[in-house]
């Protein structure tokens, strides 16, 4: 198939099986009202254990504009969102979290402000945040460590959708736990990174199944930012551009 939608969503999931159906009619629906756009919807099963996969084929049977594909075994969400995006076939990609907490009706507000700013990538800003004192409290932590030793001056990093231009997706070393450092990864390699406040909503069903309590988090995450800070020095600083037209 040689369809090239203008925007891929990719949303990765994890034993989400009572998830993955809401979020993506409320997805289809959304997006099916932009008539501007066209797009495709990449549901990422993440070796799930429940009937998230199942029901991921279903919907993809049913909706061509629908994809599934399946990680063989559980990978975490990094492998899982990077498979999303080997897969894509827009231009441009947005990602989603699987639990239904980031509201897709930003997306469009994210795709008029990257063209409008002519960013490369739009990281949204969780307002009125609807988590537990625990998530919140390591994020306040970690974003803490990370700005004071990155200086990226990404706000949340934590915040699942984000929209963004696919071709410098290929020119960004991608590795476990790598999507809580997309803007600063992108940042490293030239390329524009703008923010925008998005909506946050309280999950509505199943329990969270990324992620961890402070201690696990902030050491996972002390390793992590020591490997993306080698990489700022050692990239390759230069981004890539397709043919300009001549002036």
């Amino acid at each position: 198939m040689n369809y090239t939608p203008d925007l891929s969503i990719v949303i990765p999931f994890y034993n989400e099986e009572v998830n993955i159906g809401p979020t993506a009619s409320e997805v289809l629906a959304v997006m099916g009202a932009q008539e501007s756009t066209t797009f495709e919807l990449i549901l990422v099963d993440d070796g799930s254990r429940d009937r998230t996969g199942e029901r991921a084929d279903a919907l993809a049977r049913r909706d061509t504009r629908v994809r599934a594909l399946h990680l063989v075994p559980n990978s975490g969400q990094s492998a899982a969102l990077a498979a999303g995006f080997r897969a894509a076939r827009g231009t441009v990609i947005a990602t989603l979290d699987g639990d239904g907490q980031n509201d897709p009706a930003d997306i469009p507000k994210a795709l008029d402000e990257l063209k409008r700013r002519r960013a490369d990538m739009v990281a949204g800003i969780r307002k009125r945040r609807r988590d537990g004192v625990i998530r919140k409290l390591s994020s306040r932590i970690a974003y803490l460590v990370r700005s004071g030793i990155l200086r990226d001056g990404i706000v949340d990093t934590g915040c699942g959708l984000k929209v963004f231009q696919r071709a410098p997706m290929l020119h960004v070393c991608l590795f476990r736990n790598s999507h809580r450092f997309y803007p600063a990864l992108f940042q490293m390699h030239g390329y524009r990174v703008v923010q925008l406040p998005v909506a946050h909503r309280e999950r509505k069903r199943g329990t969270s199944k990324y992620g961890g309590g402070i201690n696990s988090r902030l050491w996972v995450g002390l390793a992590d930012l020591a490997g993306v800070l080698w990489l700022k020095h050692r990239a390759f600083n230069y981004r890539v551009e397709e043919a300009r037209p001549p002036r």
